[in-house]
């Protein structure tokens, strides 16, 4: 399979990733964290979506050293995604090994969830300046992935 298609696939899930963290998101923020299921099920969501995203970036710059790579990007607003995305990661993992050992919402938990809504609007953002690239036509499909 070649590399376009592969990034297709994967953008397509992320997408639908996307929507699926903002609504377990939402439903978070509106019961506080309160049901164990919605934050196991926000959890598992969280856990494909990054896990999407890291072979999404694989997808662009393969092994190489992803922070210089980023670093290095001219479109600041994707460099600022980078950033944001993984400190919102780093504070998921905070988050929820503190929610883990005493199922409680916690400030973290509270930074981490406005931190995610601010990656998932730039996210769409970063989807939206390349909505062309979704489509499976033979036009885009001589696209670049690079």
């Amino acid at each position: 399979m070649k590399k376009i298609l592969k990034l297709k696939i994967c953008d397509w899930w992320l997408l639908f990733m996307t929507v699926a963290m903002l609504v377990s998101g939402i439903q978070l923020e509106a019961t506080d964290s309160r049901g164990v299921t919605s934050v196991w099920v926000h959890v598992a969501v969280g856990i494909l979506f990054f896990t999407l995203v890291a072979y999404h970036v694989f997808l662009h710059f393969g092994n190489s050293n992803w922070f210089s790579k980023f670093s290095k990007q001219k479109n600041q607003y994707t460099r600022v995604l980078w950033w944001v995305s993984l400190v919102t990661l780093v504070s998921a993992v905070v988050a929820f090994v503190h929610w883990a050992t005493t199922f409680t919402h916690s400030p973290i938990g509270g930074v981490h969830g406005k931190l995610g809504f601010i990656m998932i609007i730039l996210a769409c953002g970063h989807i939206y300046k390349r909505i062309k690239f979704f489509s499976f036509t033979k036009k885009n499909a001589s696209r670049k992935a690079g």
